[in-house]
C-alpha cells in the first residue's frame, strides 16, 4: 500500500511540475530545429487469446505515418506513453509479444504493406517522401476505471526545453531545484465511453491533437 502511495505521489509531482511550468513549442522553429510530418490513425483494438489458458487479452494500437521534409536526415528516438486520468502510465510495447504485431500487420497489409513495429524502426529517418515510414505503436489494455486517455508520442521533433520544477519537494540533496528536460511531443486526447469489460471493450471519442513540451 505504501509503495503504491509513493508511486502515485511521484506521478502526481511529475504532472504538477510539467503542467505548472512547461513552455509551449515554438510557433516558428529555429534554423536547426525540425518536426517530422505526421499523420495517424485513431486507436484500434485487437483481442488475442492467451496461449496458456485461452483467456482473451486486449491491446490498443495506432499507426503513425511520418515523412521527413526537414531537408536533412533526422535522428529518431521515440517514446510513446498512454496516460489515463487515473494516473496509469503505459509505455508502448510493454508486455506486447511479436504475435500481436504479426496480427496487426496482417490486418492492415493492403493499406500498409511495409508496416514496421515501433521498437524495430531505424534510429534515422531519411529525408524525402520516398523514405516515408508507417509505424505501429501498441499498448496493452488500460485501467477499466479510466474516463479519458492521452497518447504522448515523443521523437517527432528535436525541439527541447529545460525548466526548473516549481514543486518545493523536487530538490536535490544539496538544495538545488531539480531541472526537467522536455521534448516537443504530439498529444492525442480521447474520452472513453462504453463498458471496458464487455466484448467490444471501451469506445474512444477523439478530443483533439496538440503539440506540447513534455
Amino acid at each position: 500500500m505504501k509503495r503504491s502511495f509513493y508511486g502515485t505521489l511521484i506521478v502526481f509531482l511529475a504532472f504538477t511540475c510539467v503542467s505548472l511550468a512547461a513552455p509551449k513549442p515554438a510557433i516558428v522553429q529555429g534554423p536547426t530545429q525540425w518536426t517530422l510530418d505526421t499523420t495517424f490513425t485513431h486507436p484500434q483494438q485487437i483481442v488475442l487469446e492467451r496461449s496458456v489458458d485461452k483467456k482473451p487479452v486486449r491491446f490498443w494500437y495506432i499507426i503513425i505515418t511520418i515523412t521527413n521534409n526537414s531537408g536533412n536526415d533526422a535522428g529518431f528516438y521515440p517514446k510513446c506513453d498512454l496516460v489515463t486520468d487515473t494516473f496509469q502510465i503505459i509505455s508502448a510495447g510493454q508486455g506486447v509479444g511479436s504475435i500481436v504485431f504479426d496480427k496487426i500487420k496482417e490486418r492492415h497489409k493492403n493499406k500498409y504493406p511495409f508496416l514496421e513495429l515501433l521498437s524495430e524502426v531505424d534510429n534515422k529517418i531519411l529525408q524525402g517522401e520516398d523514405n516515408t515510414k508507417d509505424i505501429v505503436v501498441i499498448w496493452p489494455d488500460f485501467d477499466s476505471e479510466a474516463k479519458n486517455i492521452n497518447l504522448f508520442i515523443t521523437g517527432l521533433s528535436n525541439e527541447t526545453a529545460e525548466i526548473e520544477c516549481p514543486v518545493q519537494a523536487a530538490k536535490s540533496q544539496d538544495g538545488e531545484q531539480k531541472k526537467i528536460y522536455l521534448r516537443k511531443t504530439l498529444q492525442l486526447k480521447y474520452n472513453i465511453s462504453g463498458n471496458p469489460a464487455s466484448s467490444g471493450g471501451a469506445a474512444l471519442e477523439y478530443k483533439g491533437k496538440f503539440w506540447v513540451m513534455r
